[in-house]
């Protein structure tokens, strides 16, 4: 089931555990011409620079390079908002949510139609990678 969090962007919630979770977002995004270009390990920055227990969370920068070309090309401010950030993370139920940020919210800062209509078609794909972790 995709949830819609409006200001944010598209999330579901997979039953299993947080590496396969990890692997299986990373083999969508691929399905739909994204890669992973940084990776933020929040547990284990947490734990460094904190010495806080936290739970498994990491944040994927993904990024579709026909896409971002285009995209900088409409508007070179752009860059100041890429890549799309992805979410992963155990919750207390343990379920893994997953969470991809909306790029039309994210592109609506910016006023301009060929970057509307670039936004539009990334959004398209990354429902898909959200709809097929939920199969």
């Amino acid at each position: 089931m995709i949830a819609t969090q409006p200001t944010i962007g598209l999330t579901t919630y997979l039953r299993t555990d947080f590496d396969t979770a990890q692997k299986r977002v990373v083999d969508a995004l691929k399905g739909e011409g994204f890669g992973v270009l940084t990776e933020i390990d929040i547990k284990d920055t947490f734990k460094k620079k904190l010495d806080i227990d936290f739970r498994p969370y990491k944040i994927f920068g993904a990024c579709n390079p026909a896409f971002a070309h285009r995209a900088l090309t409409a508007a070179p401010e752009v860059g100041l908002l890429l890549p799309c950030n992805v979410t992963i993370a155990v919750m207390e139920d343990d379920q893994v949510q997953v969470s991809i940020v909306d790029p039309l919210v994210m592109m609506g800062v910016i006023s301009n139609n060929a970057l509307k209509s670039v936004a539009t078609e990334v959004r398209e794909r990354l429902q898909r990678v959200i709809k097929s972790l939920e199969g």
